[in-house]
């Protein structure tokens, strides 16, 4: 069983990463109003996780002020302290189904969301960034209003469940999991990358040269397979921009 103070040193880690993933999100413009939400397991079972609570804007989050939430303890996710219905159903029932998702980023990321409402739209591989996610996208086409219970979120799940890390949502956003802060918000920020890209080449009415699957497959593995740790040293600069720029968001 783990020390009481290597479990108060992963929390508190935890919070400054996930604290990190909102600030910059703000500042690249991915997040809508006070919503949108992300989430990272803090128990190996993915029942004990940090969101963010009801009405805070991403670009004044604080490590400290991030929700601890515990399935199995009601009075964590009720009360004057609950946290927001939809981000509940959503996280909280893939934490617990997908052991891949310890992060979960949720957000209605601008490009992105546009190809999501495409009529029967599929990512394309046309530059490199997109061949990061080669077959790795799944889809919900069919878009039923907000995800207020908790059927929601295991369908939600469900979509995720054969190996899939992406999410388009129809008419709505992107759901993002990883096995890290680092990771999942690297994948974040690529993929909306990759969809500017898109959106701006679809929107000359020229023809596409797309990418042939042989080969994204192949730099699919080259992106993952690469031995630089891209996605930390992503994360780590970030805490050391915020650290000199905004140093309040580890409080």
């Amino acid at each position: 069983m783990p020390h009481i103070d290597d479990v108060d040193a992963l929390e508190s880690r935890l919070r400054i990463e996930l604290a990190t993933a909102f600030r910059w999100a703000a500042r690249l413009g991915f997040h809508e109003s006070i919503a949108n939400h992300f989430s990272v397991a803090l128990s190996d079972n993915g029942r004990q996780f940090l969101l963010n609570p009801v009405g805070k804007h991403f670009a004044r989050l604080r490590a400290s002020e991030l929700l601890l939430l515990d399935i199995d303890q009601p009075e964590s996710y009720s009360g004057p302290q609950a946290p927001d219905p939809t981000a509940w159903h959503l996280h909280a029932e893939l934490h617990q189904r997908l052991p891949r998702a310890r992060c979960i980023l949720h957000t209605h990321m601008r490009h992105a969301t546009a190809l999501a409402c495409l009529q029967d739209f599929e990512f394309l591989m046309l530059d490199q960034n997109a061949c990061r996610f080669y077959q790795r996208i799944a889809y919900d086409r069919g878009y039923a209003g907000m995800a207020l219970e908790a059927a929601e979120g295991a369908r939600v799940a469900a979509l995720l469940s054969n190996g899939k890390s992406v999410l388009f949502m129809g008419n709505h956003g992107v759901i993002v999991i990883g096995s890290s802060v680092a990771q999942a918000f690297d994948e974040l920020y690529y993929l909306e990358k990759a969809a500017e890209l898109q959106v701006l080449a679809l929107s000359t009415g020229r023809p596409l040269s797309l990418i042939p699957d042989q080969v994204a497959a192949i730099t699919c593995a080259q992106w993952h397979a690469y031995p630089t740790p891209f996605s930390e040293l992503h994360l780590s600069e970030l805490m050391a921009i915020l650290d000199a720029q905004e140093p309040s968001y580890k409080l």
